[in-house]
């Protein structure tokens, strides 16, 4: 998979991997962090200031023209194409690459915010494995109502966290509840968090608990 992936061309093929934290060689565990739309993989990474646990390694990729795809995640998936694609074989490249360097998805965390936390929640969905953490800030799965949600394969008990305002302009709670429902039911170990009459944005709660899944892992 990971080797078909990195020969795919796309629009986000060739952009820029931004790094932070602790050498790939000297690190003991890594987080891939993926922006929102019209974010930068800098602001993501700015992100990673607030975590204090040592020797992790930070990749975040740059989205061609700073959006993963191009329309709402909630609309016809092929709409989106072929941006989102691209972007999910970023992330399969990424993981790849960071197994080459012995770190294996067991020691690797996924987190995304908006547009990149519907990207990493529906990247870990069509490619479940036992990661080492998965962190969706007002995000849910991509795709209009109704799509069919039969992902085949197990998250094997891995954390997840879905944080969300439950009047997000952009994320419709049901979408983060169904989210919440469809990873149990693989086998995902998952804490959601509506927050009351919060903005799209990352509050402190929804950092903390990041914080404490880095340093179980």
């Amino acid at each position: 998979m990971s080797e078909q992936s990195n020969q795919m061309t796309g629009p986000h093929q060739g952009q820029p991997i931004l790094t932070a934290g602790v050498p790939l060689e000297q690190a003991r565990a890594a987080m891939i962090m993926i922006h929102g739309r019209g974010a930068t993989a800098q602001d993501i990474l700015e992100l990673a200031l607030e975590f204090s646990e040592t020797g992790f390694a930070f990749l975040a990729p740059q989205a061609a023209n700073n959006a993963w795809y191009p329309n709402s995640f909630l609309a016809p998936i092929a709409s989106n194409e072929p941006g989102l694609s691209s972007a999910l074989s970023i992330i399969a490249a990424l993981l790849a690459q960071l197994s080459e360097a012995g770190i294996p998805p067991e020691r690797t965390m996924l987190l995304g915010f908006s547009q990149g936390a519907c990207l990493t929640l529906e990247f870990v969905a069509r490619h479940p494995a036992r990661y080492g953490g998965v962190v969706g800030l007002s995000g849910g799965l991509i795709g209009p109502d109704g799509t069919p949600r039969d992902y085949p394969g197990s998250l094997d008990d891995t954390p997840i966290f879905l944080g969300c305002s439950d009047v997000d302009p952009h994320i419709p709670k049901e979408r983060v509840e169904l989210t919440n429902d469809v990873l149990q039911r693989m086998n995902g170990h998952v804490t959601m968090r509506l927050y009351q009459g919060m903005g799209h944005t990352v509050n402190l709660d929804e950092a903390r608990f990041v914080q404490a899944m880095m340093a179980a892992l």
